[in-house]
């Protein structure tokens, strides 16, 4: 069986959300008025070296994440550039780097929802309650939590520009003077304090993995999310600084909104009958929703990544693997998001101040940077085989960005406080003792050596190749879902070649390298693929397999057609629908309607196609639907095919009788419309009828319905003898229809036309064959480029 793989399921803003959201967090929002206390208003200017510091990291991350591209970020990278002894410092500190972070996010929640000191028991409470319940949550992996995430963080960025625009205008430059009321040391001191709100890039490198084209989306989604907030940050404590004098805005609970209180007081009040709305009020309020929005996805992002590097390091035996056990029935490793928790909801109940928490979770990571800018150069200059990263440092910038990046975070380090020095240090100390007295032994430390997950190094696809992929889940099915594939194939008149593909989902809580611990779906994984490559032997068809592993089948497949430039899908249709807003099935929804290629359902594949008819009418899929007949019958010489159209008989004041019950040479069209419908009424009934009559002059529906079938013959390329033809004459198209394709084995259908899958098939002609006929059934849909909107086109460019 092929290597697995991770789904590359993360374009651009997908990877630039997911860094902005730990990062547009608490420190907006809370450290405000902590940095206010140490460095006065040249605290903007501590937001923009601690941005530098993160943005010279981030070069240095993306070169090392394109090159090595596992789950685990910093510590994979110096682990396997550095060896286990520093890759163990590196892991624990990152572990307790996010944990401290959590805690820090959430004591912040706790303020601004009570407008409480964070040290007043009712915050610790709130605290240890909304932490007790994002540990839940990713304990039972709630699949939507990412998408919701996407939201929090445009919604955050939206209120925030609003906040600064109209507050930088209410500037009182009076404010700002002093400007750094303590000396220029504070400020460089209030570095390692604000960093804090930096370390969410972070999460992009640990999912490097995952990220489509990671050469251009993963350096620019790391850039920019550290450009953003950095800009922000400035911003935010320009406007602060600016309208409330420090001495306010450091005894301020809710710093920010009581920021924004000021900025729209200025408008004064709206009054609407008896009620009068204050403008202040209303500002406060909006930036305390923001702030608890926040701060909650700041802790939801870093809870996930905490769980991941417990991966990491559990794959490389520096942790237990008992903490990676994947739960039963959530598939979430649960033990290991347990262990955080708790840690965390111990840290928010300890002593230690909020600013502490912070100070401490800047301190880990900033070793961890300071150590991946070694890598960096360390493997730069060893140039191992594995190593080809898809970003390079720029020639220019090389090896200053690396050398300059690790003496500053050195700089940040020794200018913080004692406490925080020792309390980082304490956290070293205990990683060394854990790497001397369990790690040495048991640690892998050979680069990309002994992973049980890896991503397989497919070569480009040619694209002269006719290439059917077949996403293969069910034994059963398995095997005739081959064969059709391997008939669409063997029609082609160039080289042919089948990908068989098996997608394993997991949900977002959960690394996709994780599922090495699910040893029994692996197995059953390998076991399929397996299988599939000895029905393609037996069949002496040429098949290679990919096994992967994703967070929607659906997506992926879309990804692996695009990667193998896949002429043609073959998929395996269940046939019926669990939920309103389900169709055919959640993976093969987004595979009907966007797969730009050929696509073929087929339910209940057998070896045995027997009689084949084909609905042929005036839908632009019915070719599609002759083509696969045709192909069956290549494949099957026993079988036979038939194009059936049903036509309408006329009215006698309409001119057009018909001369027989039946005739030959005909398909199916699509049920026109009928006298007293409205327009549009049927648009999703692609299969029934064509009748061209005019008002006028007399026509044979006989001969419609021949004309018919040979244009789409012709459209197929099916020679004459390669098919039977029949024209149907009723009344009632529908009926006639349904009852005619019952007698055969197996159904061919095109799938109807209209512009998304739930509108075209709701209650439509090929639902209906598929719910009353007990055989073969084939709904095939030729290749298609539906139109882009103007935010679809928008998303792709950027995500190039």
């Amino acid at each position: 069986m092929s290597d697995q793989e991770l789904a590359r399921d993360l374009g651009f803003l997908e990877a630039y959300t997911l860094g902005l959201g730990t990062m547009i967090g608490a420190g907006i929002f809370v450290l405000p008025g902590i940095v206010a206390e140490s460095a006065g208003p040249a605290s903007m200017i501590s937001f923009a070296v601690g941005g530098l510091v993160a943005l010279l990291a981030a070069l240095s991350l993306s070169e090392l994440a394109t090159g090595m591209p596992k789950a685990g970020g910093s510590y994979y990278y110096v682990n396997h550039a550095l060896g286990s002894f520093f890759g163990t410092i590196v892991g624990w500190g990152m572990w307790a780097g996010l944990m401290f972070a959590t805690a820090f996010y959430m004591l912040g929640f706790g303020q601004y929802l009570l407008d409480q000191s964070s040290g007043a028991p009712a915050v610790v409470v709130a605290a240890l309650g909304m932490a007790a319940l994002l540990v839940a949550v990713n304990y039972r992996g709630v699949k939507e939590t990412g998408s919701l995430q996407n939201v929090i963080v445009i919604l955050l960025v939206l209120l925030i520009l609003v906040f600064i625009t109209v507050g930088i205008a209410r500037i009182d430059t009076t404010l700002l003077d002093p400007f750094a009321p303590d000396g220029w040391g504070a400020v460089g001191a209030t570095v390692g304090t604000v960093f804090v709100a930096f370390i969410g890039f972070e999460v992009v490198a640990t999912s490097a993995e995952e990220i489509k084209d990671p050469g251009r989306n993963l350096p620019l989604s790391m850039i920019a999310a550290v450009l953003t907030p950095t800009a922000l940050y400035v911003l935010v404590m320009l406007v602060s600084t600016g309208l409330l004098p420090v001495p306010e805005l450091e005894a301020s609970d809710v710093p920010v909104a009581d920021v924004a209180a000021t900025a729209a007081g200025m408008f004064g009040s709206l009054t609407v009958g008896e009620y009068t709305l204050e403008f202040a009020t209303v500002g406060s309020v909006v930036m305390i929703a923001g702030a608890i929005l926040a701060t909650i996805s700041s802790a939801n992002a870093s809870i996930l990544s905490a769980a991941r590097v417990n991966y990491a390091m559990g794959r490389d035996q520096i942790l237990t693997n008992w903490l990676n056990d994947i739960h039963d029935r959530y598939r979430t490793p649960y033990r290991a998001i347990l262990a955080t928790g708790a840690i965390i909801l111990a840290l928010i109940a300890s002593p230690l101040p909020i600013d502490t928490l912070a100070d401490v979770a800047s301190f880990m990571f900033l070793i961890t940077y300071a150590l991946v800018h070694i890598a960096v150069v360390v493997l730069r200059r060893a140039e191992p085989a594995e190593y080809d990263p898809d970003f390079r440092i720029p020639a220019g910038l090389y090896p200053l960005v690396p050398v300059l990046g690790f003496v500053a975070c050195l700089v940040v380090l020794v200018q913080m406080s004692l406490t925080v020095q020792l309390i980082g240090v304490g956290i070293i100390v205990v990683s060394i003792g854990w790497y001397v007295f369990y790690a040495k032994e048991q640690a892998i430390s050979t680069t990309l050596i002994g992973e049980a997950v890896a991503p397989a190094d497919e070569e480009r696809p040619e694209n002269d190749v006719y290439r059917v992929v077949v996403p293969v889940s069910n034994p059963e099915t398995q095997r005739p879902l081959i064969r059709y594939a391997a008939a669409s194939a063997a029609s082609q008149d160039q080289d042919a070649e089948l990908v068989a593909v098996n997608v394993i989902e997991v949900p977002p809580q959960t690394s996709p390298s994780q599922i090495e611990f699910e040893e029994e779906r692996v197995e059953n994984q390998r076991t399929l693929l397996d299988r599939t490559i000895e029905a393609a032997d037996d069949l002496d068809v040429h098949i290679r397999t990919r096994a992967i592993v994703g967070r929607n089948a659906g997506e992926t497949i879309l990804s692996v057609l695009e990667e193998e430039a896949a002429a043609h899908i073959v998929l395996g249709w269940a046939g019926e629908r669990r939920r309103r807003d389900v169709l055919f099935g959640s993976t093969i929804d987004p595979v009907l309607e966007r797969a730009p290629c050929d696509v073929t359902l087929v339910r209940d594949p057998t070896e045995e196609p027997g009689d084949i008819v084909a609905l042929a009418g005036s839908g632009p899929h019915a070719p599609a639907a002759a083509r696969r007949a045709g192909e069956l019958r290549r494949a099957f010489p026993e079988s036979s095919v038939t194009l059936l159209n049903v036509q309408p008989p006329v009215e006698p004041d309409g001119g057009m009788v018909a001369t027989a019950d039946t005739a030959t040479e005909g398909t199916v069209e699509d049920e026109r419309k009928r006298e007293g419908e409205g327009e549009g009424e049927n648009e999703d009934e692609d299969v029934a009828v064509d009748a061209d009559a005019t008002d006028d002059v007399a026509l044979d529906p006989t001969a419609i319905g021949r004309e018919t079938i040979a244009d789409v013959a012709q459209t197929a390329d099916l020679a004459d003898d390669e098919f039977e033809s029949r024209v149907v004459i009723d009344e009632d198209v529908r009926e006639a229809l349904v009852e005619a394709v019952l007698t055969y084995d197996t159904i061919c259908v095109g799938a109807t036309g209209t512009s998304t899958v739930a509108q075209a098939l709701y209650g439509s002609i090929p639902q209906q064959l598929e719910q009353e006929h007990d055989g073969t059934v084939l709904m095939a849909r030729g290749e298609t480029r539906t139109p882009r909107t103007f935010r679809q086109a928008l998303v792709q460019r950027l995500e190039r």
